[in-house]
């Protein structure tokens, strides 16, 4: 018996854990004293998650050889990447999918960490990475940049 309940234990939060979740999702009431906070902070944090997910895409898209989708409803952009040249020879040459070598050259050499595209189920021949829209915007603005950067300036050209 004392096994059995010990196993169990495991299968649902302790008292603790489901009473800060359940304040967590379970909004105060309107004619609450903390309404109109979490309302605001509510609303300030929807518009600065659709703010970033624009800026996300258009700087994406502004780039050559890269386009993105329009963010909608998610915290992450998946951009589509056209790999040629240097990574796709890299690629072959280790026998890896050229979308985790690119995410692999572009954490070495900028910091960004991004996620293959390969592993979400992309259609065959097409590359892709999986990033977040979550930082503040000045960090973001500095991951765009790096990114921006790290695609035009890699060594032999990603499109030749």
């Amino acid at each position: 018996d004392m096994m059995y309940k010990l196993a169990s234990i495991s299968l649902c939060s302790n008292v603790l854990g489901q009473a800060l979740i359940a304040s967590v999702v379970t909004p105060p009431p309107a004619d609450g004293p903390s309404y109109a906070a979490f309302e605001e902070e509510r609303l300030r944090t929807r518009t600065e998650m659709k703010e970033k997910a624009k800026m996300v895409t258009d700087r994406l898209n502004a780039i050559e050889g890269v386009s993105c989708q329009p963010i909608e409803g998610a915290m992450y952009a998946f951009p589509k990447v056209t790999i040629k040249g240097y990574v796709m020879k890299k690629a072959i040459s280790l026998a890896t999918p050229a979308d985790q070598v690119y995410c692999m050259e572009m954490v070495d050499r900028t910091g960004v960490v991004t996620v293959p595209g390969g592993g979400f189920g992309q259609k065959p021949g097409t590359f892709h990475f999986r990033t977040t829209i979550l930082p503040d915007r000045a960090t973001l603005e500095k991951v765009l940049d790096r990114f921006e950067q790290f695609h035009k300036e890699h060594p032999g050209g990603w499109f030749r």
